[in-house]
Parts: C-alpha cells; structure tokens; sequence
C-alpha cells in the first residue's frame, strides 16, 4: 500500500496515454521543418492546457523538474539578494548557498527575491505565501513559491514566481514548470523555451503533464482525508494550518527508522521526511526549524496521501499504526 505521495505518485493513466501519444511526435520542437512545426504546436497546446488547468495567466518555462525551475529562479531572476525560510526543500539551498534566512532582523526590499514554500514536504504545513505577498511586494521585492507540494492539490498563491513538479501529482518523471509573472523578471541565457531554458523541450512530458492536471478528481475526498487526520490526531505532528493530504506522525516509542520497518513488512510505503534527505539518520532540518524536538523528530514518519488512495487504504493504515502504538 503505497502512501508515500509526497515523494512520487504514481503515473495517471491519462498522462500514459497523452505521453503515448507524444512519443509520436517525434521531431524537436524548435525544428522549422512541418515535422517541428506539429511538435511545436502540440508543446504550445500543453502548455495553454497547463496554465488553464493552474489559473495561471502569466508565463510557464518547461523544465525538468522542480529543482530546475528552483535553480533558473534563483539564479536568474534580476535581484542582488535572495532570501529564503528555514524550512525551504533542500533544493532550494542547493540553488542558491549563500541565501540569507529570514529572521525578524533582516530588512526586505527592492532586488531582493523572497522564496517562501506553498507547501511544506515534510509536515504538511501550508504557509500562508498570498497574505505576505502583499507586504513583500510592498518593500520592492519579488516573491518565489515552491508549489511542488500544492499544485494540481490546491489553489496556487499569489507570487512572482512559482515552481511546480509534474511526478507530484500523477504526472510523469523528468518534467516541471517555473511559472513566471514576466519574463523581464529574469534574464535569459539563450537556447530553448524563450531563451530563459537551455536543453531540448521534453514534449511526451509536457504532454502528460497537462493530461494529469485534468484529470478526475482523487478516490478519497476531503471528508476521508479529515477522518483520517482524526483517527491519528493523538500522534500528529500539527504547527498551524494543514494540507490534508501530507500527515507527520510521532510514535510514542519507536524510532522513525524502526517504524519504516516494522510498516514495511506490514506492507504500507511511507518515508521518514523528504525523499531527498530519508536515507540519512540525523534530525531532519525542517522539523528542527519547525521547533520539533530532537526526541519526537527521531520518531516521525511521514504519510502522504495521492490521486489513487483509497478510503480502506487509509482505513487499514489507520489500524496498522493503532497497533504498533
């Protein structure tokens, strides 16, 4: 029983069939010849697809994933400073290593870029990014947004610039998005999609991409989801508003890695944080800069919910930790 969604769902039926379909359109998009012209068109097509699906209205560049689109923001938007949260996805210090951390001292505005998380991947934890857009924009600043963990899954935030990852909600593998305002806000380097990307467009991807976004509705609904949080609020790590669908979840004894185990054997896929950071036992950095104890961290898991969760998949996991708790 896979519950691990917030790694890598799995591919939507309708993104196999749509990327199918791509793979049919062989030809490099940026081609001149009626070849590329058919894959240019069927890329542009995904991409309109891609925005409506959002209610995005501004720019989308193609690219192979989130920490892609994270670099190309960091790195290429017209800024002198960037600041991001502590509890950011590793991808982001990655991008950019000399980043400042916010903190009530440090003073925001004009050239500087803020990143600010939609979603956090670890616990669920949704940052209320549209109210501080207006107080970041008021400084001059920029705002990014990682919406890895919230696009397709809930209503995009107000921001500059936003970063989205196909394979987080059905989509395929190897493609992702920075939707951005206004190109002016970056500076291209030449190449492919406008310039601001270099490296040939992922079409079968782009494809699948759009057909997951609209495709049908998820087997739980919110109802099962909050049912669920209930059944297991006891060991629930909770530090504001939610996500319903990422749980952090504390056993009263047993170490994260001891419980990664014990459910695997019970058969249920789950992770101790992030896929990026999981194969290592110390703390992880989020739950730290969270104010989670280096006790409790030690015993969370995470579980997170996707498109083909069932109603009894969340029952049986339900049960299962009952009994290990």
């Amino acid at each position: 029983m896979y519950l691990d969604h917030a790694a890598t769902s799995p591919l939507r039926p309708e993104a196999k069939r749509a990327m199918d379909e791509g793979f049919a359109i062989w030809a490099n998009p940026s081609s001149p010849h009626a070849e590329g012209r058919k894959a240019k068109a069927a890329l542009e097509d995904a991409r309109e697809r891609i925005k409506a699906s959002l209610g995005w209205d501004g720019e989308l560049i193609f690219t192979s994933g989130a920490s892609e689109a994270l670099w190309i923001a960091l790195n290429r938007a017209k800024v002198d400073r960037r600041i991001v949260s502590a509890v950011e996805h590793d991808a982001v210090f990655r991008a950019a290593p000399d980043a400042e951390l916010f903190s009530d001292e440090i003073s925001i505005g004009a050239g500087s870029l803020c990143a600010i998380q939609h979603v956090n991947s670890e616990t669920g934890v949704i940052n209320p990014v549209s109210q501080m857009a207006e107080t970041i924009r008021s400084t001059g600043a920029l705002l990014l947004s990682d919406c890895a963990q919230s696009a397709g899954k809930l209503d995009l935030p107000d921001a500059d610039m936003l970063v989205i990852s196909a394979h987080k909600f059905g989509g395929p593998i190897g493609i992702g998005a920075l939707l951005v305002r206004d190109f002016n806000l970056l500076e291209p380097v030449g190449g492919h999609e406008r310039g601001y990307r270099q490296g040939t467009e992922n079409l079968p991807g782009a494809m699948g991409m759009a057909a997951a976004l609209e495709s049908v509705p998820w087997q739980t609904s919110p109802d099962d989801r909050a049912a669920f949080a209930d059944r297991l609020s006891a060991d629930r790590i909770t530090l504001g508003e939610q996500a319903d669908y990422i749980l952090a979840l504390a056993h009263p004894m047993l170490s994260a890695q001891a419980l990664l185990i014990r459910l695997d054997a019970m058969g249920f896929a789950v992770s101790a944080g992030s896929a990026c950071s999981s194969g290592t036992l110390k703390k992880s950095r989020v739950l730290d800069a969270f104010g989670v104890s280096d006790d409790v961290a030690a015993r969370t898991i995470r579980v997170s919910i996707g498109w083909n969760t069932t109603p009894g998949d969340l029952e049986r996991f339900a049960d299962a930790w009952r009994s290990l708790t």
